[in-house]
């Protein structure tokens, strides 16, 4: 099945007060496991992460053409600026492309402008080169878009986004990603790993984190978020590791 809403939290039991463990963007494919009453039990097709999910009638899986490549893009419900709807596809969101008119793109029931979109096989040599698009996004624990996200789902976005599996949570991310670097050897796009959180560097001295104590993304000094974290969280960086 194909989830056409913008978000959907995934919950970690039945129940709305349950923990959101994740969520699924628009576009994103999932394996229905169970049905109950208003719950379905889903596998995330991206990642095989599974949870519950309310039920709803989704569409079947289609092939999807384009990617969104900003952090929020504006939908219209004909091709032209007059007529914007509420509604927003966040980064990484996946559309399947049906028809075009001028500057303006169709999908499903909506139009979304050219500039946002690339097809959905352009990766970047940098998988990370936009991600500064997320500075000041607030955190929010199992968040993956534009109104929220948490420090494992902001790395998964980026590299999902170039077509390259990562696990959903850091402690899966770390075992994921097999190379191994010392810290004082540490370079731009490296991974850092605490319990139960991940930083990427940006480059030997800096990193950009989806951070909870501070409640939004932000760029930090690398050793000052080290002793920051040691002194906050009584938390050492337990690895580094390198991507590619």
């Amino acid at each position: 099945m194909r989830n056409n809403l913008s978000i959907i939290n995934v919950y970690k039991n039945k129940n709305i007060k349950s923990e959101i463990v994740t969520q699924l963007i628009y576009g994103e494919t999932f394996k229905i496991l169970k049905k109950k009453r208003n719950w379905i039990k889903i596998k995330n097709n991206t990642d095989n992460y599974k949870g519950y999910i309310l039920k709803k009638k989704f569409p079947n899986n289609h092939k999807n053409t384009h990617k969104i490549c900003v952090l929020s893009s504006e939908l219209y419900s004909l091709p032209n600026q007059k007529y914007k709807i509420k509604k927003k596809l966040s980064f990484g969101s996946k559309i399947k492309i049906i028809g075009k008119s001028h500057n303006f793109y169709k999908f499903d029931n909506f139009w979304i402008k050219k500039k946002d979109i690339k097809k959905i096989n352009i990766i970047s040599k940098d998988p990370f080169k936009n991600i500064k698009k997320f500075i000041n996004v607030k955190y929010k624990w199992g968040g993956k878009n534009f109104k929220g996200v948490d420090c494992s789902g902001l790395i998964q976005l980026f590299l999902n986004f170039n077509n390259k599996f990562c696990p959903r949570d850091a402690k899966d991310q770390i075992k994921y990603f097999k190379k191994k670097v010392k810290l004082n050897k540490i370079r731009k796009n490296d991974l850092i790993f605490w319990k139960g959180h991940v930083a990427l560097a940006i480059s030997k001295k800096k990193l950009i984190h989806a951070y909870g104590p501070l409640k939004k993304t932000l760029i930090m000094p690398i050793n000052k978020t080290i002793k920051r974290i040691k002194k906050t969280a009584n938390l050492e960086v337990v690895g580094v590791r390198r991507i590619a």
